[in-house]
C-alpha cells in the first residue's frame, strides 16, 4: 500500500469530539511509512507535535503503538533503556515518558502507527502487561493485526459515515490483540523464570555434588539447551559458571570460618587438587586461599 499518515490538530480533536461519541479512544494520529535505508529519521513530515531529534528524543501526550513490519533499528526509554528492534516487533509509547527509536542506516523500516487517547485507552494501558519499563512486545508477523490496522488507515483516510466511532473501536481491537501477544509473552517468561529458580534452588541444596543438568532439565519438560539459554537469561551467568561461583563462594566461607587446610577444602567443594583450587579461587578474588584466609582473620 502507498504511505500514508494523518496527524489530528486539536482544532480537528475538538471538532470530533463534538460530532458524537467515540467509545473512549480518541485517535490522534495513524499512518503506514516505508523508511528507506540510508536515510536520517524521522523524516521531515513529522508535525511538530510528534517531531523529535535523536540526541533530544521525545515526549508524548498520547499513548501510541507503533509496529515494525520490516527493519531492524533501537528503541530507548528511561525505563527500558535501550533495546534492540526486530522485525515484528511492537513498540509501545506511554504519554510523558521519554524515548527515542530510529532504524539501522543499513536496513531501513516500514512502520505502521496509531496515536490516541481517552478513558477507555486510559484502563486498557493501565493493565499489567502494558509496562513502561517492558515497551517492546514481539508479535512477530500477524495478520490479523496488520489487516486492522489497514481497515483503521481506510477508515481515517475516507471519513465515511462513523469513521470516527469505527476508528475507535478498530484500535480496542489493535490492542486486544495486542493484549493478547503480551500474555503469552508473559507466560512464557514465567515458565522459564519457574523451570531456573527450581534448578537454581537444587544447585544450592545439593552445591557439593556432581549434579546432572541435563537430567535436571529433563525433569522439567525442557531441553538442556533451552535450560542454558534460559537460566543465562533469567540469571546472568551460565549454569556451570553459576556452579563454580557458588563452590567457590562455599570455599571463602570454609577458608573464613574452620581450620580445614586448603587441600581439604579443595576436596570438599569438588575442586579435585589444591593447585587447581588456588588457581582459580585467585583468579576471581585476587588473592590465593592462603592470602584469603589470613586477609579475613
Amino acid at each position: 500500500m502507498d504511505a500514508y499518515r494523518k496527524y489530528f490538530s486539536d482544532e480537528q480533536l475538538h471538532e470530533l469530539e463534538a460530532a458524537g461519541p467515540n467509545w473512549g479512544v480518541n485517535v490522534h494520529t495513524v499512518g503506514h511509512h516505508v523508511h528507506p535505508a540510508g536515510k536520517s529519521y524521522p523524516d521531515p513530515e513529522h508535525p511538530s507535535s510528534h517531531a523529535f531529534k535523536w540526541r533530544e528524543g521525545r515526549k508524548l501526550q498520547e499513548f501510541q503503538i507503533v509496529y515494525i513490519a520490516n527493519g531492524q533499528g533501537v528503541f530507548e526509554s528511561r525505563e527500558a533503556g535501550r533495546l534492540a528492534v526486530k522485525e515484528g516487533t511492537i513498540m509501545l509509547h506511554f504519554p510523558g515518558i521519554w524515548h527515542r527509536y530510529k532504524p539501522d542506516r543499513q536496513t531501513g523500516w516500514e512502520e505502521f502507527w496509531v496515536g490516541f487517547d481517552g478513558h477507555y485507552a486510559e484502563y486498557l494501558m493501565r493493565q499489567d502487561c502494558f509496562d513502561p519499563s517492558q515497551p517492546l512486545i514481539n508479535l512477530g508477523f500477524n495478520i490479523e493485526f496488520v489487516e486492522v490496522f489497514l481497515r483503521l488507515i481506510e477508515t481515517v483516510r475516507h471519513e465515511g459515515v462513523a469513521h470516527r466511532q469505527i476508528s475507535s473501536c478498530l484500535v480496542i481491537q489493535l490492542l486486544g490483540l495486542v493484549y493478547a501477544s503480551a500474555l503469552m509473552k508473559n507466560k512464557t517468561r514465567l515458565h522459564k523464570e519457574q523451570v531456573v529458580h527450581a534448578i537454581r534452588l537444587r544447585m544450592h541444596k545439593d552445591w557439593d555434588q556432581a549434579l546432572d543438568l541435563n537430567a535436571l532439565a529433563a525433569e522439567h519438560n525442557v531441553s538442556y539447551e533451552w535450560f542454558r539459554k534460559a537460566f543465562k537469561q533469567v540469571v546472568g551467568v551460565s549454569p556451570n559458571q553459576y556452579q563454580q561461583n557458588l563452590k567457590l563462594d562455599k570455599a571463602s566461607q570454609m577458608l573464613r570460618e574452620t581450620a580445614l587446610t586448603v587441600a581439604e577444602v579443595a576436596h570438599l567443594t569438588g575442586h579435585g587438587n589444591e593447585f587447581y583450587f588456588s588457581r582459580i579461587f585467585k583468579k576471581k578474588t585476587g588473592y590465593s586461599p592462603s592470602e584469603y584466609r589470613l586477609n579475613a582473620s
